[in-house]
């Protein structure tokens, strides 16, 4: 009876958590389709910023520079920011649809491939998107980038799901009624 209870407790929990993630997920698509809607000059200004808030970050005496060879900085590792944005946005992305998608009846391959299949078919759709951005454009590369980054943050979600089982699965191993569904 008491099994029974703690059993229903845990899959209402589960389902609120899922809930929870569902909204934080569209969310998180509602902010990337922000970000792909900025025409490219307002896209390359976000850019620079990022670049020059790395430098004061991790370049010593960066404050000390110029104002222009902090701007030639920031203008030089633009790319590289842009494509860590690409990988970091998806990999958040990735990492929120496996804890939306998470349920006990998901095994095996199902528990990666849905929510790599679906950060990645949004980024194909995303960079399509772009296309109708003035100055921006798609690009099949930023796709597999994007593609690349939900598999991290799918195979990170999927790591803290596994570590939650084994803890599960360690505090049950003294009692002898409790089920695992993992």
């Amino acid at each position: 009876e008491d099994f029974k209870i703690i059993v229903s407790l845990r899959e209402i929990i589960m389902s609120t958590c899922r809930k929870i993630f569902t909204v934080i997920t569209i969310i998180w698509m509602v902010v990337i389709f922000a970000y792909s809607a900025q025409p490219g000059p307002e896209s390359t200004e976000d850019s620079i910023w990022a670049g020059m808030l790395f430098g004061r970050i991790f370049v010593p005496d960066f404050e000390e520079w110029s104002h222009e060879e902090q701007l030639e900085f920031a203008k030089g590792i633009d790319h590289p920011v842009r494509k860590a944005a690409h990988a970091t946005e998806y990999a958040i992305l990735g990492f929120f649809a496996t804890f939306a998608w998470n349920k006990s009846k998901n095994k095996g391959y199902k528990r990666f491939l849905v929510p790599w299949l679906f950060a990645s078919i949004y980024a194909a759709t995303d960079e399509i998107h772009q296309l109708f951005v003035p100055g921006r454009h798609g690009s099949i590369w930023d796709v597999l980038l994007d593609s690349s980054g939900a598999v991290l943050g799918v195979l990170a979600a999927l790591f803290i799901v596994r570590i939650g089982s084994k803890r599960k699965e360690q505090a049950c191993a003294a009692d002898s009624k409790c089920k695992i569904n993992t």
